[in-house]
């Protein structure tokens, strides 16, 4: 599935692992699974029949955005954008639920 960046620090991390240090390595290596498998996703249904993944949609002023589990509490944040090229995930922030 396509996909692109909200931001530079998540492409960066993307990139080559800059700001790994900021989340714990069980986090970093499972965000760079995580974009392995979005990468090799046709679509939304891909992601969605994966259940350990719990893609869904999140809640209140959130309602645009969508997660993904990393681990733990750790969740990829995104957003499902449709343009006149198709259908794309915008990717824009890993989030600890658990920090408040």
């Amino acid at each position: 599935m396509d996909f692109d960046f909200a931001n530079r620090k998540m492409q960066q991390l993307y990139a080559g692992e800059r700001g790994a240090q900021r989340y714990p390595s069980q986090v970093v290596d499972a965000f760079f699974k995580v974009m392995r498998t979005i990468e090799s996703a046709k679509d939304e249904q891909d992601l969605r029949a994966m259940k350990h993944l719990r893609f869904e949609r999140l809640k209140g002023k959130r309602r645009h955005q969508r997660s993904l589990v990393l681990h733990g509490s750790f969740r990829l944040i995104l957003q499902l954008i449709e343009d006149e090229d198709g259908t794309y995930l915008l990717i824009e922030e890993i989030v600890d639920y658990h920090r408040g």
